[in-house]
């Protein structure tokens, strides 16, 4: 199947041949199904904060004193942004429906509410009255050439000084919920190699201005993913798929793979949220506010498990045994399996040993995306993961229905410890759940090819941490999915 060149390219990823035969092993079988429970709803795997509570995490929070940094995902291109725009302006181009273009009549109606209009209206060439030429002036590299940018770089708020990017509104919030004693905030930006350098540009420019503005220091990092976490492509028949030139295609494993990128921070705590997950200044207290309530409850959580992970250092003690079963049950929402006496305590010692992760949820608005279940995990225990809509079998009746039933929504509001109570750092890959995935088809010069994906780095990558789901305001959540979601009033003032 593979020959010395194909075999020379698989190492030079930094990938095995056994690897990728496991891979092309999967295109057959598939991903066997999760055993879902129930969702996770308030009082029954989601965590409802009273005001008293909410004080004592915030105190607990800015009385922090070690490593944290935050981690923003930021490799995905601004291409999905413009896809209506994008389309009908192919449409235009190629006189298929010269008339029918209501997204970019939209953008044109629009066009002087947006951060990047006066970067727009600078060509010579721009008829503003005309919606093909804004949207081709948006679009194309004969204007900002925006559908070719990360959405970082992407011009989102107007003030009155300056327009912001996603990338420097990351910087704002870092400076105000995640920084050390010593006034030092390190962000690391996960970025696609051709885009590297316009972050670095950019954060140079801007760099003292914001260290001014909100005295701090910033510690800013660009981490890339790597290639020997891409995946082979296979064709319909399951045989792995070759470009023209008879070489091997792979592909990114989608962002599940930047579980490596995580893995290699050495700070305790780290806080993840999504590039585009941003807010006009003026609306950010209330996202701050709920940060440090995430982060305090984190402290409390940490503080309680590795005084249970010492205790069950000592002789074995079938009182204490049952103690940490019922406060894994009510405050980890964990259900052990039914195990021999001799048993119970070296499952809950290595039960209790991994990642800690506390993550806000949303009530549900219709946001297509992930959310929280109740899963049986394969050792036998209940615990609460995030799940991709993917992940879920809605052909079967009862999944449909635990579905229809569910509350809240993964808005990506993510903070995690990642040592244990030794102060050890802990290997991430031991905590993943390698039979989660899934098969896309894609579409490659005409060809179709079958894609091998990841769950996303809060999904299978993390499946086998400690969880807590905590309820935050729907306020704390505003992505930008398509452009026109720059009209918010959350963005545009």
């Amino acid at each position: 199947m593979f020959g010395k060149r194909d075999i020379e390219e698989i190492v030079g990823r930094g990938q095995s041949l056994e690897s990728v035969y496991e891979d092309l092993e999967k295109f057959k079988k598939g991903f066997p199904p999760l055993f879902v429970k129930a969702a996770a709803t308030p009082g029954k795997g989601i965590k409802i904060v009273s005001e008293s509570e909410q004080k004592q995490a915030i105190i607990n929070s800015e009385n922090y004193n070690g490593g944290i940094s935050k981690f923003v995902p930021a490799s995905g291109a601004a291409t999905r942004m413009f896809k209506d725009i994008f389309s009908e302006l192919e449409s235009s181009m190629q006189r298929k429906y010269p008339e029918a273009v209501p997204a970019a009549e939209k953008l044109k109606e629009s066009l002087e509410k947006f951060a990047f209009y006066d970067d727009i209206k600078a060509f010579e060439t721009l008829d503003e009255n005309d919606p093909i030429s804004c949207a081709e002036h948006l679009l194309s590299d004969q204007g900002l050439n925006y559908s070719a940018l990360p959405k970082g770089l992407i011009k989102f708020h107007n003030y009155s000084d300056s327009c912001r990017t996603p990338f420097e509104e990351q910087l704002v919030e870092g400076a105000l919920y995640a920084k050390t004693k010593e006034g030092i905030s390190k962000i690391i930006f996960t970025v696609s190699p051709e885009h590297r350098t316009k972050f670095e540009t950019l954060f140079k420019r801007i760099r003292e201005r914001y260290q001014s503005r909100y005295d701090v220091v910033y510690d800013v990092r660009f981490s890339l993913q790597k290639t020997s976490t891409d995946k082979i492509a296979a064709d319909e028949n399951n045989k792995p798929f070759r470009k023209d030139d008879g070489s091997l295609l792979f592909r990114p494993a989608g962002h599940g793979a930047l579980i490596e990128n995580l893995n290699e921070i050495e700070d305790e705590i780290v806080i993840i949220k999504n590039i585009d997950n941003v807010v006009r200044e003026e609306y950010l207290q209330e996202t701050v506010r709920w940060k440090k309530v995430l982060l305090g409850l984190l402290l409390e959580l940490r503080a309680k498990i590795f005084k249970y992970l010492e205790a069950l250092e000592g002789d074995d003690d079938h009182k204490l045994n049952q103690e940490v079963v019922e406060f894994m049950s009510k405050e980890l929402n964990i259900t052990i399996p039914s195990l021999p006496d001799p048993l119970v305590r070296l499952f809950l010692k290595e039960k209790l040993n991994r990642p800690i992760r506390v993550c806000g949820m949303v009530k549900n608005t219709g946001e297509a995306g992930g959310g929280p279940y109740i899963v049986m995990d394969p050792d036998g225990s209940l615990s609460p993961q995030i799940l991709e809509g993917v992940q879920l079998d809605t052909s079967n009746p009862r999944i449909l229905d635990i579905v229809r039933h569910s509350t809240h929504f993964n808005p990506v509001d993510i903070i995690c410890y990642l040592k244990n109570y030794r102060g050890e750092k802990f290997d991430l890959h031991k905590y993943t759940d390698p039979e989660t995935g899934f098969i896309s088809i894609k579409s490659l010069n005409g060809k179709e090819i079958k894609a091998l994906e990841l769950p996303g780095l809060w999904n299978g990558a993390m499946s086998q941490w400690n969880t807590l789901f905590v309820e935050v305001p729907l306020i704390t959540f505003n992505p930008v999915k398509t452009v026109f979601d720059l009209l918010r009033k959350e963005h545009a003032g």
